[in-house]
């Protein structure tokens, strides 16, 4: 009997704009894999860079927020399991699913914890040095309770894992770890890549939308890319991104080497034309996109200690991690002048990649735990207590307001 899988997303996936639309793209291959038919449903318009989910014959379904027709909705659909991309749509939709259909999965992809990157942009802003003073944030309580609604919470760093389990005490047997579902990159495939001396030039890249993306390239402007021009005066700096926006685009200037390129159609080139990449991100969540796509091309990077966390396990890193500015200015000119260090660190990130985010490694496990989570959810939610309590109906703002503005509506 096929299984049916419902997306609620938050946003269109976009593969090529950001890593959060690499990882809905993995989880969709993955129930793919597994023949759940899926249907993607989402608030949101359509966006130039959209994935086509209909090439893969998944139906793509636009639903409102704040009425009823959603309720019609999932009824005819009816599906097996449910998957909630980011709180916000669990809280939007959560409890229409819960009512309408009871038996149905219901997980939660958290992309990244969106509570610690709120703590540590506060932090941030106050020149704070300890991001845990300001954890329990309206951002965290609404993330944490969506955690309790959901049965299942697909955790992608184990750093995060760590936080919620220790600091916040949520049960383990609410959350996954499931980082990025990588191939494996052979040694046949190592060597095809340009060699250090066919690069040139820096780079770093993200999303515009992404607060901290956008931060992080003012960092550079201000504080990194003049002490790296003043020790190579002819490099180079190329920033991608999707979404540049004026205030992004403003801050090109050829004179300086600091060159905003804007979307990357195809990542892999610009990637494997460069010879560093840069990510001195000062606040954020989750595991970085950008040394995902460096690894696998090749590129060794300079990072701070937030862009690394939850990346390396126990292994070395695909370059070096600094916090202060005038080692990570030092650290970035010297392995984009050392061949030999640029090797080695090269070498890290394909180890990386191979043992740590193969999907072989974590697919079959995550599948089976669904399975069993299936044929025993009414034990498995007898045990979140937390979690009933949040459903009941006197905890439920979310849904009375949005009773209230559809009957506004009308």
């Amino acid at each position: 009997m096929t299984k049916k899988l419902l997306i609620i997303g938050c946003v269109w996936p976009e593969p090529k704009s950001s890593a959060a639309g690499t990882r809905m793209m993995q989880l969709i291959s993955l129930f793919q894999s597994e023949n759940y038919k899926i249907t993607f449903a989402t608030t949101t318009s359509k966006t130039d860079n959209a994935f086509a989910l209909s090439t893969l014959g998944i139906p793509e379904v636009a639903i409102q927020l704040n009425d009823s027709s959603f309720d019609n909705f999932i009824k005819s659909e009816n599906p097996d399991v449910v998957l909630f991309d980011r709180f916000l749509t669990e809280e939007q939709f959560g409890w229409r699913v819960a009512e309408n259909c009871p038996n149905a999965l219901r997980l939660l992809d958290t992309e990244d914890l969106h509570g610690l990157r709120k703590a540590r942009e506060l932090a941030l802003k106050e020149n704070e040095t300890n991001a845990k003073k300001y954890l329990a944030n309206d951002t965290s309580i609404r993330e944490i309770a969506s955690i309790y609604r959901c049965d299942l919470s697909l955790i992608i760093s184990e750093a995060e894992m760590e936080l919620l389990e220790k600091y916040f005490k949520v049960d383990t047997n609410l959350l996954h770890y499931l980082p990025f579902l990588l191939e494996t990159i052979s040694k046949e495939a190592s060597e095809m890549l340009p060699d250090f001396n066919a690069r040139a030039s820096f780079i770093t890249i993200g999303n515009f939308f992404h607060k901290p993306n956008y931060q992080s390239v003012l960092y550079l402007k201000e504080v990194i890319w003049p002490g790296i021009r003043k020790q190579l005066p002819q490099a180079e700096l190329h920033i991608f991104g999707a979404y540049a926006s004026q205030k992004i685009t403003q801050l090109h200037k050829k004179q300086d080497g600091f060159l905003v390129k804007g979307f990357a159609n195809q990542v892999s080139e610009v990637m494997q034309a460069s010879r560093v990449c840069l990510a001195p991100l000062q606040f954020g969540a989750g595991l970085k996109g950008k040394l995902i796509d460096a690894m696998k091309n090749g590129t060794p990077a300079i990072m701070s200690s937030i862009a690394a966390e939850g990346m390396f396990g126990t292994l070395d890193s695909n370059g070096f991690i600094a916090d202060n500015p005038i080692e990570f200015i030092n650290k970035a000119v010297a392995l984009y002048t050392t061949e030999t260090t640029w090797k080695t660190k090269q070498q890290n990130g394909f180890q990386i990649i191979n043992n740590r985010f193969d999907k072989v490694q974590f697919e079959t496990h995550f599948i089976n735990v669904i399975n069993d989570l299936t044929a025993n959810l009414p034990n498995h939610r007898e045990h979140n207590f937390t979690g009933q309590m949040l459903q009941h109906q006197s905890l439920q703002s979310t849904k009375f307001m949005s009773k209230w503005i559809e009957l506004k509506n009308k």
